[in-house]
């Protein structure tokens, strides 16, 4: 198998043997869904797990940013965290201590409380890897989620394409990016992208619930944009027409991408939140975004399944299928 996430059709033949005996579960594992659901009373108790294993630099603090995007994805708040940290023997207790102390920032940066987790030197491990867990609660009324994304809605991004993939690549590749010919303030410039503006989707979704009706969010991680897009199309049942023209490329992400020869609509994007609203809410929506400083473009509308998963073709200007990547394309460039 190549690394990166399992095949979707794989996916969906595991997740198929899986069976909710416990009513209380809302939802459970699906593709495109953020995180699991279960009924708390008057609250919904919100839980994900994810990996960081791509990233070596800052791996403790990507691995909550990360997580708790996913609980912001069904308005929810995250509250608590654990974390699992494997480390190779080549590890120091410096390193080690380094890992747990960004999590710990992480953590308090965003109001999160640390409530356990596991660490080891773990036998045959190339670099660290950290496996997160957070958990969070939502009102029920205010509940969110990638399958009551409904036909008409218009499709908005916020931010820009790809995040988080051009910063770990410009963190983790500086020397091949150079090599490949991009200028040292672009490399400079994409480092700085987690943090200005920034790979957490938590004021994003914020501002998107407390100011209009919002059907569905989800965030684009592993597989890029263009996966966020199709895990709502399988989670909702619905179609999409996306224009190619109106995906915010982020000019960082642009000219690395061609340097390595990779697709931005394939690589990592945590940082950019996927929101499917009322058309004639958009305007409200990048009103009260702009006034935080966030940027939002509206990418197209969800349609009926009939439909299928389209785009608008800039170099033609017709309806074309929407790509589908096998793998993420950092997963890809790491494995050449």
């Amino acid at each position: 198998m190549k690394v990166g996430k399992f095949p979707v059709d794989m996916m969906e033949r595991l997740l198929a043997k899986v069976q909710i005996n416990d009513e209380r579960v809302l939802l459970g594992p699906r593709i495109g869904g953020d995180a699991a659901l279960i009924d708390y009373g008057n609250n919904v108790l919100v839980a994900k797990t994810d990996p960081v294993t791509f990233a070596t630099d800052l791996i403790g603090w990507y691995a909550v940013q990360v997580n708790a995007n996913e609980l912001a994805c069904t308005g929810a708040c995250p509250r608590w965290f654990l974390a699992t940290l494997l480390v190779p023997e080549t590890f120091t207790e410096a390193e080690a201590e380094a890992v747990f102390d960004q999590i710990l920032q992480a953590c308090n940066s965003l109001g999160i409380t640390l409530v356990g987790g596991h660490s080891e030197v773990t036998r045959g491990l190339s670099h660290p890897m950290v496996i997160g867990c957070m958990l969070g609660e939502v009102e029920k009324g205010k509940l969110v989620h990638t399958g009551v994304a409904k036909d008409g809605d218009s499709i908005v991004v916020t931010k820009g394409i790809a995040l988080e993939g051009t910063a770990l690549l410009a963190r983790e590749a500086g020397e091949s990016l150079a090599g490949s010919g991009v200028n040292a303030g672009t490399i400079a410039r994409a480092k700085e992208l987690l943090f200005y503006p920034g790979i957490s989707v938590l004021k994003d979704a914020h501002i998107a619930c407390s100011n209009v009706k919002v059907n569905a969010l989800h965030d684009p991680t592993e597989g890029g944009l263009v996966t966020g897009l199709w895990e709502i199309s399988k989670a909702a049942g619905v179609g999409l027409a996306i224009e190619e023209g109106s995906i915010p490329i982020l000019p960082e992400c642009t000219e690395i991408c061609q340097a390595l020869g990779l697709d931005p609509l394939g690589l990592m994007a945590s940082g950019a939140l996927l929101i499917t609203l009322p058309p004639e809410d958009v305007p409200q929506l990048f009103l009260a975004l702009e006034k935080e400083g966030i940027e939002a473009f509206e990418i197209g509308q969800i349609t009926g399944s009939e439909d299928g998963v389209r785009m608008i073709s800039t170099s033609s200007h017709e309806l074309e299928h929407l790509p589908q990547f096998e793998r993420d394309e950092l997963a890809r460039f790491l494995s050449q």
